[in-house]
Parts: C-alpha cells; sequence; structure tokens
C-alpha cells in the first residue's frame, strides 16, 4: 500500500472489506482520523494517521516477508477454483496484497517466499540479478557423467532460442543432484532434465538466494524472514 492513499481504500484494504462496504460504514460515520469524524471517500490516509474503523484502530503493518515449506498438492497463486493455495496455508492478517517471489509447480515442493514489497521480489526473482535457486532432484533414470556436463554448460530447451546460463549441477547419488540455477523459465529444471535425457520424479527447492529453508519448518509451515535473510 502507498501513501497517501484514499480512506475507503485504505478501510477496504485493512477491514478486508469490499469497497462498497467500507464507503457506507465512511457514510454512516463509523471513521475516524486522527480522533475526527472523516466522511470523505477520497481523504487522504498518510502512513502517520491513526484511523478507527467501528471502534477498532487500523494499522498497515508495513513491508513483510515470510518463507513457507510448500506441500505437494498446493498452487502458487493468490485465488484458485481447483486446487489450495499456499495462502491458505498463512494465517495474517491484511494479505490482499501479497505475492509469491518465484513460484513453485503444484507437485514441486519446499521454499517459496511471500511478501508484499515488490521492489524485492523483484530482486529475487528478475534474471538480470541473477539470484541463484538451489533444487534437490529426483530423477527417473540415472544420471551420467555427460548430462552433468551438459548441464554445468547450458542446455538447449524446447522452444527457446539460447542455451540456459550455466548451472551448478552436483551428483548425490545415481538418481539425484543438487542443482542452481539464476534464471526463472517455466518449468526450467523439468526441461533442463528433459534436455538431457531424463525425467523429473521429485523436485524440492532448498534456497532462494541468502535464504535457505529453515529446517524446523515442517511441510505446510512457515515463518517471518529474518533482517538477514530480507537484505538479499
Amino acid at each position: 500500500m502507498k501513501f497517501p492513499c484514499r480512506l475507503d481504500k485504505f478501510i477496504s484494504h485493512l477491514a478486508e472489506l469490499p469497497r462498497s462496504k467500507a464507503r457506507a460504514a465512511i457514510k454512516r460515520q463509523d471513521v475516524s482520523v486522527n480522533d475526527e469524524t472523516v466522511t470523505a471517500f477520497d481523504f487522504q490516509i498518510k502512513a502517520q494517521d491513526s484511523v478507527v474503523f467501528q471502534g477498532e484502530q487500523l494499522a498497515f503493518l508495513g513491508k513483510r516477508y515470510f518463507m513457507l515449506h510448500k506441500p505437494a498438492g498446493y498452487v502458487c497463486a493468490n485465488v484458485d477454483e481447483l486446487h489450495p493455495t499456499v495462502f491458505d496455508l498463512l494465517d495474517e492478517p491484511n494479505m490482499a496484497d501479497f505475492h509469491i517471489a518465484g513460484r513453485l509447480d503444484i507437485d514441486t515442493t519446499g521454499l517459496v517466499l511471500i511478501t508484499n514489497d515488490g521492489d524485492w521480489s523483484h530482486r529475487i526473482t528478475s534474471p538480470k540479478h541473477q539470484k541463484l535457486k538451489t533444487y534437490l532432484v529426483e530423477t527417473l533414470e540415472p544420471l551420467t557423467s555427460q548430462a552433468l556436463t551438459q548441464l554445468r554448460e547450458g542446455v538447449q530447451l524446447h522452444n527457446e532460442k539460447e542455451l540456459t546460463r550455466p548451472a551448478i549441477a552436483d551428483a548425490l547419488e545415481s538418481y539425484s543432484l543438487r542443482l542452481s540455477i539464476s534464471e526463472g523459465k517455466y518449468h526450467q529444471v523439468k526441461r533442463m532434465l528433459a534436455a538431457v535425457g531424463n525425467k523429473v520424479v521429485e523436485l524440492h527447492r532448498e534456497q532462494v538466494a541468502n535464504i535457505v529453508l529453515d529446517e524446523n519448518l515442517q511441510s505446510g509451515e512457515y515463518r517471518a524472514l529474518t533482517d538477514a535473510e530480507i537484505k538479499i
């Protein structure tokens, strides 16, 4: 939310009401700003103003940042008619303007970052910033040294004109590797493994930039980021 902000928008956002109901409350004189009743919908609210709605003070909580241990079966979307979303796992106030900084597929597990800070998420997700994203990958076929070399040098994805950027690819076992990439193309990890003649059967993201999935978070749990984690 940017300030100054219209009063009806402020009430709608923080009280999680349709704009029409926020305006009805303002018209009923249910809203005061700095102890003065205000009835103008377009009254400009500043960040430091004290706004009381039906006897309760509304506070803009500022920029917030969370990490979530995403389970399989959840989609990275604010709303979805067919599947549960990662936002169903959060119990936080005023989530209307939150978004996901780097989505995961429905069957992919691991680290998801959720914030209302657009500039911060852009630094995370924009390819020009080259923030590494690290995945644990389980494959259908055994990994070959040739495939690992190809991943490290860049591979040709289907319907792409240029090779992927060189990845960090370390074999863990015959059917698993740790893969770090600095891009975020659609289904990139799965397409990269397909390009070297293999198939992903399980995919788990464990790190984005300097942010490592907290080992104490069980699947479906989340926590706020620390100040150090926010400073990407």
